[in-house]
């Protein structure tokens, strides 16, 4: 007989955190960002030399866009998937050793230094090849194929962690090479794309609840699909032209774009669900990191550090938080409200975010940075760690 998702959830007798996919990746891609920006903050203060064969900069870069997102991923891929093509979710064992290969990458990673050169980059590209495997399985059984294109971009994504391991092991500076910006342009793309989906769909959903008049444009219309079209090219420019004025203007046509995307799904009217409006705030951050790159450019600034982190601390570390708190609140039973607490996490990630954009005024706005980013995201853990380590709650009726 076909067991349910739920059955055979239940039938897992082991620890709640491997019952789903969500739970240990969401908790410890959280965790792992609270180690790495804590080491990375005694770094930069002087007190710590780490045993990797990264420079300090791209050991930073790779492990918050490769190794925090990564898991990510993976905990958003393996809870979107059975619900794509209505297969069984990955539970249990497999999914322990899923997250043991993510584990052992962080590792190897850390201590590369005492290791053969090619032994960190193997162990840490085995954890994208293995989750997108499972997800190409699970499409092709599924018959699923209009989410290739996620799949797509996830090789792509794993292609640009290969790029990144190869400029470390040449002895270029990794942190302003080609396979971060092809990592952080297909984050992007990823966000552009998953958020094209769920925000306007996660808005009218609420907005007819609410009983407002008001609609977002449905997703994935003609303007949606040409803006995603036209930001392929235009991100494949900055990846392998980033220092150019042309490029510039490119950014700043991507910004306008995607301003004018966010505008038709009715954001505004989410003002008084916080948990709603942060998905439209954190989208809001590809316009505006794509706008400020343009204008460094244009302008000939050399530093885009800062407005690069609009991508990277705004869009991708607002937009993993707002996705995560959601989904464990959904999938472990509670109500899709967002707390005092919560507000706060959300609060310090944007603070994380701009205090990290200013950074060029007084150096000590990078540390300050940190702080919100390990208070936003120690929250998390806080506040989401005890769900995330629980059975599902079951509502009574």
């Amino acid at each position: 007989m076909a067991q349910t998702s739920a059955e055979q959830m239940r039938r897992w007798q082991g620890p709640a955190l491997f019952s789903f996919g969500f739970r240990p990746f969401f908790l410890f891609g959280a965790v792992w960002v609270i180690v790495a920006m804590s080491l990375w903050l005694a770094i930069l203060a002087g007190m710590l030399d780490l045993p990797t064969r990264f420079d300090r900069g791209s050991w930073h870069a790779h492990e918050f866009l490769f190794g925090y997102l990564g898991a990510v991923l993976a905990g958003f891929l393996l809870t979107a998937v059975p619900n794509w093509t209505g297969r069984l979710p990955i539970v249990g064992w497999p999914l322990a050793g899923l997250f043991a290969l993510w584990c052992a990458g962080r590792g190897a990673i850390l201590f590369s230094r005492v290791l053969p050169p090619l032994i960190a980059p193997v162990i840490d590209l085995l954890f994208p090849v293995a989750l997108g495997g499972l997800i190409l399985r699970e499409i092709i059984t599924g018959k699923n194929w209009r989410n290739l294109i996620v799949l797509s971009l996830l090789a792509v994504f794993t292609l640009a962690n290969a790029l990144f391991h190869f400029e470390v092991l040449v002895g270029e500076y990794a942190a302003q090479g080609y396979g971060l910006r092809l990592g952080l342009a297909t984050a992007v793309m990823m966000i552009a794309v998953i958020g094209g989906r769920i925000i306007p769909s996660f808005t009218r959903n609420w907005l007819v609840r609410e009983q407002h008049r008001a609609r977002p444009t449905p997703p994935m219309q003609r303007f949606d699909k040409a803006t995603l079209l036209l930001s392929l090219p235009i991100l494949a420019i900055w990846t392998l032209r980033p220092f150019t004025a042309s490029t510039g203007l490119c950014l700043l046509v991507l910004g306008i774009l995607h301003l004018m995307r966010l505008a038709r799904w009715q954001g505004h009217h989410t003002l008084s669900e916080p948990l709603l409006f942060v998905l439209h705030a954190s989208y809001a951050f590809i316009p505006l990191g794509a706008l400020a790159l343009g204008l460094d450019q244009i302008l000939g600034n050399p530093g885009t550090a800062g407005a690069q982190h609009l991508w990277m601390a705004g869009a991708i570390g607002a937009m993993t938080l707002a996705v995560m708190t959601r989904a464990t609140l959904g999938h472990t039973g509670r109500a899709l409200t967002a707390g005092k607490a919560t507000v706060a996490i959300f609060l310090c990630v944007f603070l994380a975010a701009l205090m990290r954009l200013l950074t060029p005024l007084h150096q000590g706005l990078s540390t300050l940075s940190g702080m919100f980013w390990l208070l936003a995201f120690g929250g998390f853990v806080l506040v989401y760690g005890p769900m995330l380590l629980r059975p599902k709650v079951v509502q009574s009726t």
